[in-house]
């Protein structure tokens, strides 16, 4: 089966958003789009794509707004599906070995981040597939496909982050925008119980070792992508509030989540968590190992 986008649809303004950004990225990729509607067969649910979903499609209804949506995007191949099931299980099936699959949500203001439902949260956790997430007030009539901006990943040099980097480098390639390369550090709890300032030495050797690890991390996809400009950003701080504060002005933000082989309930970690809450931008989160 061809890689596609795919994009959870239900007529909402969210899924609307989704569907405009997910366009612009498949046109750019050249591959198709699938616009997925999963009727909820959930006991006590009604399978039906109703009055109240409907009521909220552009006048026309669903045909209508996809005769509109291959108008703007020329040349791109749409395929719908409706589907019945469970909503998490069913588009976390959608995105296996496929390309990306985009999601929208409800901002919680304009400067806060994304409404997390259950569904968007369990995806975002067992999706093998890169998830965006796309905030409705990301996406209008008036432009086409994602909003300008530098590419900023968040980094963690401890682990493997090859798959992370992967996505961000293309991503940035494809758009023709800058990347920048997050890396915070927090001290070592000794280093808080040192009021006499003896290790402060120790700490700036600390901090050049961080960021020539940093360095070296990017350097094999520098080569990569030779013509991406990056600057690297290595500091002491929190990495959910450095990437929050460096989503204000980014065109997308991209972080990693550990794909897990065991546990109950959806797990992405808390960095990736409390990015999704407060990002006022786009967010990817790529599994990685």
């Amino acid at each position: 089966m061809p890689r596609t986008v795919t994009t959870g649809i239900d007529g909402s303004r969210e899924s609307l958003a989704a569907v405009e950004w997910a366009a612009g990225e498949a046109s750019r990729r050249r591959l198709p789009l699938r616009l997925l509607h999963v009727r909820d067969a959930s006991p006590g649910i009604r399978a039906s794509f109703g009055h109240t979903e409907r009521s909220l499609w552009p006048d026309g209804g669903p045909q209508a707004a996809l005769e509109a949506l291959r108008a703007r995007h020329p040349g791109l191949e749409v395929t719908t599906d409706d589907v019945p099931g469970t909503p998490a299980e069913i588009l976390c099936a959608a995105g296996k070995d496929q390309e990306l699959l985009v999601l929208g949500s409800r901002g919680l203001g304009r400067l806060a981040g994304f409404l997390l439902g259950s569904v968007s949260l369990s995806v975002i956790a067992r999706s093998t597939a890169p998830v965006v997430l796309v905030r409705a007030e990301d996406s209008s009539s008036s432009r086409e496909g994602p909003p300008s901006g530098d590419v900023v990943v968040g980094l963690d040099t401890s682990q493997a982050c090859d798959a992370v980097l992967e996505f961000a480098f293309a991503y940035a390639e494809q758009h023709g925008v800058a990347l920048r390369a997050l890396h915070s550090w927090q001290r070592p709890p000794v280093y808080l119980g040192d009021p006499t300032g003896a290790m402060l030495s120790v700490q700036t050797d600390l901090a050049t070792v961080t960021s020539e690890v940093l360095t070296e991390a990017l350097t094999p996809w520098r080569e990569k992508f030779p013509t991406v400009a990056v600057t690297e950003h290595c500091r002491l701080g929190h990495p959910a509030h450095d990437l929050v504060e460096a989503s204000l002005d980014a065109g997308l933000l991209v972080v990693g989540r550990r794909k897990r082989r065991a546990g109950v309930g959806p797990h992405i970690g808390s960095v990736a968590h409390a990015v999704l809450h407060h990002s006022v931008t786009a967010v990817a989160v790529v599994p990685h190992a």
